[in-house]
This record gives structure tokens, sequence and C-alpha cells, in this order.
């Protein structure tokens, strides 16, 4: 092992919940409080619901959280050849259903689950009372005319899959799985890399009878590019619909200017925030994309002192 593995506060109960005829895999703390909306808490695309461990263990208070593995992601198995924003948002109305009721719940989102969070709280307003979105920035405008080639290049893409050239490589050993953690996010501590490598994989027998292999829990239909391009006036129409406060918290490292290279920007961002009724912006100090492994008290407090009001 690289280190010793982190030891929760506050650990997770799991359980198995039907969720549009997937079994769906659903983490939670807590218990229901009569009166209080539970807490939700989405992950980011290649992510697993345990990756809010530390956010959790650092909240001041305890409360209801849950915590789901989005379809194809985790233990929450689903066998497509690629997936879609309007399936997410299905299976999120769906779990409220379940585990909120009528309760309008407190919504987090962090990268992907964050541009959920922001398109579902536009089409279901009443069912989000306050909302956090943790570097969730949307997609860079798209021309029309990119259509064609988005549409072929998601057709070659489908082709590659089926011939097993994008499935995701797997581990010799759980430490090898951990590094990969470490090396993705530098800032991202050798203990807790090893217990996110044991929920963000598993171990499954070798071929041939040689040792054992650790397998990323991501299924590889997610690295399908999207068939349609990018839609702004469609998130824009989305956003005005959003009733809930919204707090956008975005890290220090600009991942736009990373990922981007200058065709979407922060000030961009920013500026689609507007559309929304009631929005504000923080920022996490030394903190990289994945902001709630590298500051979990300070995202732990942003998030509570949001939700109190």
């Amino acid at each position: 092992m690289i280190g010793r593995m982190y030891q929760p506060r506050r650990p997770f109960k799991s359980e198995f919940i039907p969720v549009r005829g997937l079994r769906y895999h659903v983490l939670s703390w807590g218990e229901p409080t009569p009166g209080r909306p539970p807490l939700v808490l989405l992950h980011g695309w290649m992510d697993v619901a345990a990756s809010w461990q530390f956010v959790v263990d650092a909240f001041a208070e305890d409360r209801h959280v849950i915590a789901p593995d989005w379809r194809g992601f985790g233990l929450t198995e689903c066998g497509a050849d690629h997936y879609i924003m309007g399936d997410y948002m299905a299976d999120l109305d769906d779990l409220l259903d379940q585990c909120a009721g009528d309760t309008a719940v407190d919504l987090v989102g962090h990268s992907m689950g964050g541009n959920v969070s922001m398109l579902y709280s536009g089409v279901r307003p009443q069912r989000v009372r306050r909302l956090v979105n943790l570097e969730g920035f949307g997609m860079p405008v798209a021309d029309p005319e990119e259509a064609p080639a988005r549409y072929g290049k998601w057709i070659d893409e489908l082709k590659r899959l089926h011939r097993g050239e994008l499935d995701l490589k797997p581990y010799p050993a759980l430490d090898g799985v951990a590094r990969r953690l470490m090396k993705t996010n530098p800032r991202l501590t050798p203990d807790k890399a090893q217990w996110l490598a044991s929920h963000w994989a598993r171990e499954k027998p070798g071929q041939d009878g040689n040792g054992s292999l650790w397998e990323i829990l991501g299924e590889p239909g997610h690295k399908i590019s999207s068939a349609q391009i990018y839609r702004l006036d469609e998130v824009l129409a989305l956003y005005r619909r959003i009733s809930a406060p919204l707090l956008a918290v975005e890290a220090a490292d600009d991942s736009l200017a990373r990922w981007w290279k200058g065709r979407y920007t922060l000030a961009q961002y920013h500026e689609r925030l507007q559309s929304v009724p009631d929005a504000r912006v923080a920022r996490v100090e030394d903190a990289g994309h994945m902001l709630h492994h590298d500051q979990p008290e300070r995202v732990a407090a942003l998030i509570e002192r949001f939700m109190q009001g």
C-alpha cells in the first residue's frame, strides 16, 4: 500500500433502489429529520458517490445526506453504449420521488453532477430548495454547422466502443488505482487516494488464473461524445426557470482555461449565471477541479452556511 487508508468519521449506509428499471446504488449518511429536507449530493463524470465522504466528514452538524452512483458509474450498472443528459435528470427525478416525496431538497452537484443539478432545477424548480453547483460550467457555445461532424464522430466512436477499443484499463493492484487518482489530482493525499480507490474500482479474477485485476467502476459508454451539439439557448431557458437560490463555487485553479484554451472562459460562465434569478459565486483557494477532495473543510463550510440561509 502507498500509505495508511483514510478512516471516515461518518460511515455511510449502502443500499440499492429501483430507478427507471435500473438497480441504483445509493449511499446515505445520517437519519431523516422531520421538517428538514435531505441534502442530495451528485458526483461528476468518472466518479462515484463515495467521493463525497470527505465533505460529509467535514460538516459541522449531522444531517440526512443522500448520494447516488449515476447510471453506469460505481455499483449502478447500466450497460448502455452512450449516455444523455436527459437520462440523468429523469433518474434524479425518480430518485427524489422515492427518497424525498414532495419535499423540496437541498441539491449539490460537482462537475457533470453540477450541470445536471442546474438543468434539473430549471425543469423541476419546485423540487429544489437551495442549489450548490461545484464547477459545473456547461460547455462552449456550439455552431449548428458542427452538427454533421458531431453525428459522424458519435457513430464512429460507437463502432470503436463495440470493437472493445474504448474499454477502461484495469490495474494489477489497488495501489495502481490510487496512484492514478493522485496523478490526475496532485493535491490528493495518499490516505484519501487509497480509500477512494477502494470505491472507485473493484477486484476481479485475472484471465487464465493469473492473479486478479482492479477494474474501474465506470462503463466505457461514458467515453462516447454526445451526438447533439450544446444548445446554449436551451440551457439559458432552463437557468431562467431556477427558483432556488444558487451558490456557484469555483476553484482557484482555472479549469476552463486549461480545458478550453480560450474557447470558453470564466467570464463567459459568469455571464451565463446572470440568467439565474438568484445566484452568487464563491471561490475556493488552493484547489483544482476536484475541490471537494482538495479542500473538503472549506467546501463543507460553504455548503452549510448557504443551506442555513
